[in-house]
């Protein structure tokens, strides 16, 4: 009896358990609500007049090559040793002429650095002091005065160099206008004049060419006549600034201080000290352009300061 009362209890059991099963199966999922759209939002138009430009970064320019430097550095000039009076045993003064036609001086008016330029913008800007080449105290009218007496202004000095237009009366009102600076002509400068003296030091035993005085030329009524005197110390931390054209080395750092100093000229002389202060024109007189007599007084003038040289050797 008993077995057949656990017959029935295990047939219920499982009769249930497999009814709660077939439940399961039967039921739907749950069905998940589906998400919402977030609302899309338009951008409003916008003109292009009213968008902000990126500004463009600028961009160095790019070198023109290796070598573009046009001035250079104020420590390459090397100052003069100083001379004490005593110590000079010998000295003779001595003028002459720069030629910038002549093809070994064509570099001082070269386009891109020309000695001229140079000088009256220094001149301009009142970095320079010229001094006057007529000496007007007491009457005198001298072409050739080259002793720093007379300091001139930079509307002066500027007025010397360029020349000044003659005033033009008005038409209407008869008033003559004020004379204006010409234009700059660098082509009218083709001469340049030198005030030099060679001395001896007997405490260095060197024989050497000190320049004291630099001044441009042009030609005034037929003759060529210096515009204004500069005294070269003044102007050598200047000139050492400035790089010049050379034509044999691009890279150069030949400066114009380096041009006077080392002697990289040709020149002659147009003048030496003598009792009557003459130069060699007016001590030959009005000669011939063919006559040859003016380059050999030149070449004599030279030859004896070479000669003096030699003499102060033993052999």
């Amino acid at each position: 009896m008993k077995k057949v009362l656990y017959t029935v209890l295990f047939l219920f059991i499982c009769s249930a358990s497999f009814a709660q099963s077939n439940k399961k199966r039967t039921t739907k999922p749950a069905v998940k609500p589906a998400a919402v759209a977030a609302p899309v939002v338009t951008a409003p138009a916008v003109s292009i007049d009213t968008v902000p430009k990126v500004k463009k970064k600028i961009k160095t320019p790019p070198k023109d090559g290796y070598s573009v430097r046009v001035d250079v550095d104020s420590n390459v000039m090397v100052p003069y040793a100083d001379v004490r009076e005593e110590d000079v045993f010998y000295a003779k003064r001595i003028w002459r002429e720069i030629d910038l036609r002549d093809t070994i001086n064509s570099v001082l008016k070269a386009e891109s650095a020309k000695l001229i330029d140079i000088l009256l913008e220094a001149v301009g800007n009142e970095e320079l002091t010229v001094y006057s080449s007529k000496d007007t105290t007491a009457g005198k009218i001298l072409e050739d005065n080259d002793s720093f007496k007379i300091a001139l202004t930079a509307q002066q000095a500027l007025q010397s160099a360029r020349g000044v237009t003659e005033g033009v009366a008005d038409s209407t009102t008869g008033k003559i206008a004020e004379p204006t600076l010409r234009r700059l002509r660098s082509d009218e400068f083709l001469k340049f004049r030198i005030k030099e003296d060679w001395i001896l030091d007997i405490k260095r035993s060197i024989f050497e060419p000190r320049i004291i005085g630099l001044a441009p030329m042009k030609m005034v009524e037929g003759n060529w006549q210096p515009v204004f005197w500069i005294y070269y110390d003044d102007a050598r931390e200047l000139l050492s600034k400035k790089r010049m054209t050379n034509p044999l080395n691009d890279a150069s750092q030949l400066t114009f201080d380096d041009f006077f100093v080392r002697r990289l000229f040709s020149s002659y002389v147009v003048k030496e000290t003598n009792p009557a202060n003459k130069n060699i024109i007016d001590i030959l007189g009005q000669t011939d352009p063919k006559d040859t007599r003016k380059l050999h007084e030149s070449e004599r003038i030279k030859k004896s300061i070479s000669d003096y040289e030699q003499s102060l050797w033993e052999y």
